[in-house]
């Protein structure tokens, strides 16, 4: 991958969270678009390899989320004969973490889809509506609390930075 510019997040204001939740931002992590090279993780699933997060995004796509070098080297090990490409994405898309024990009662709030473990369990990844943005979301817990991570255009980012920390204010 040929040298990016120096990222700039699009979270101008990143004030944090007060209390049990923690919202971080992590629009700074490489981002890249696979399709149709299978990486062998179904569609609506995700799973860690190493220092990268690999997202089932749609039906013969994924996501790549991680470290510029751990991404790059996955992105060496690809078969991309055929009709499979890669596109960095980093520069277009904001990623926003909301972690806590009660992630799942901020984001009903603002978000319809049913989040509870039964439906949405660690590892599980889909697209929805968060406070009337198009969204990916994967649920990506740490050391077995919820958490979940919004992939959405960078252009929403002080927007949905301002929603996700008011939803977590009253936690």
């Amino acid at each position: 991958m040929a040298d990016a510019p120096v990222f700039q997040s699009p979270i101008t204001d990143p004030t944090p969270t007060k209390g049990s939740l923690t919202l971080a931002d992590e629009s700074a992590l490489t981002k890249v678009s696979v399709r149709g090279a299978d990486m062998g993780v179904p569609f609506g699933a995700s799973e860690q390899r190493g220092d990268v997060l690999v997202v089932g995004s749609r039906p013969d796509e994924w996501t790549l989320l991680g470290d510029v070098d751990a991404v790059a080297a996955v992105v060496a090990g690809l078969d991309l004969s055929g009709f499979a490409s890669t596109t960095d994405i980093t520069h277009t898309r904001l990623c926003v973490r909301l972690t806590g024990t009660d992630t799942t009662k901020a984001l009903e709030k603002v978000c319809g889809i049913d989040l509870s473990d039964a439906m949405t369990p660690n590892g599980a990844a889909f697209g929805a509506s968060v406070a009337k943005v198009t969204c990916d979301v994967v649920r990506d817990d740490i050391d077995g609390v919820p958490s979940y991570r919004f992939l959405t255009d960078r252009s929403f980012g002080q927007y949905f930075w301002d929603v996700l920390r008011d939803c977590a204010a009253e936690f």
